[in-house]
Order: structure tokens, then C-alpha cells, then sequence
């Protein structure tokens, strides 16, 4: 984290998490708005918010944090059903799907829904040695 207080404040929450390991093969949140529309991507985050509102036919929002911002996530039922557990349960999920467009919000239509909470386990391990990759380091 930068000494810098202009950078302090515009850091997120998992951004202060300095150990925190980052799913392999993820797309950053920030990244997002390189992709085309349509393009199948992964994105991977803490969960912060599960919506399922009783107008949305089924439909359930994620709201995902990684250290650069967060994510949008629409699960279709059939999706959900398939994903149930993760979806229910999970506080780091990794998402694959199609990347959408509206209004300038973007959203990540799930595909593959995958419980990675584990990973957040390998923190209280005495043993832990951050290997020191962001996700801003990924290609």
C-alpha cells in the first residue's frame, strides 16, 4: 500500500488484504473494458453481494471484489441451479462467461460458476508466503 494518502483513499477493501492470492487466470476488474462485448471471460473476487430480486424471473446478481474494483455478475436460474452451492455459499468465486454491454455498465453473463473459498483458507496458514502476483500483473 503507498504512503501516499491520495492513493490510500482510492484503494478498495481486498486491496488492503496485501496477502491475498489471486485466482489463476483471472481477468482484474479493471480490465474489463478491454474485451469486445460478447467476449468470453474469467473474472475471480470476494463476494460482496448476492441480489435476488423477486421482479428478476429467477435471475441472481453478484457483486465481486478483486483489488481493483469490482464486478457484476448475472446468474441465470439454469445457471444457478447448476452452481447452486457456489453461488449460495461461496466467498471467492471465479466466473466465466460472456462479457455484456448496457448503458456503460458492464456485466459478466456466468457460464461457470466456481467456489475458490478455499484459497482464502491458505491465509491463516502460518506457512503462507505470498508469491508477490497482482492481478494487474497478469497478462
Amino acid at each position: 500500500m503507498s504512503p501516499d494518502p491520495s492513493h490510500a483513499a482510492r484503494t478498495t477493501p481486498v486491496a488492503r488484504l496485501a496477502d491475498w492470492p489471486r485466482p489463476p487466470r483471472a481477468l482484474p476488474a479493471a480490465r474489463l473494458v478491454e474485451p469486445p462485448a460478447g467476449a468470453r471471460v474469467t473474472v475471480a473476487g470476494l463476494v460482496l453481494v448476492r441480489q435476488r430480486p423477486g421482479t428478476a424471473k429467477g435471475v441472481i446478481f453478484v457483486t465481486l471484489e478483486d483489488e481493483t474494483g469490482t464486478c457484476n455478475v448475472v446468474v441465470w436460474a439454469k445457471i444457478y441451479e447448476r452452481f447452486r452451492r457456489a453461488v449460495i455459499s461461496g466467498r471467492l468465486l471465479r466466473v466465466t462467461g460472456k462479457l455484456q454491454r448496457e448503458a456503460g455498465v458492464v456485466h459478466v453473463v456466468a457460464d461457470v460458476i466456481e467456489d475458490l473459498s478455499p484459497l482464502l483458507d491458505r491465509l491463516l496458514d502460518p506457512g503462507f508466503r505470498h508469491d508477490g502476483t497482482r492481478a494487474g500483473d497478469q497478462p
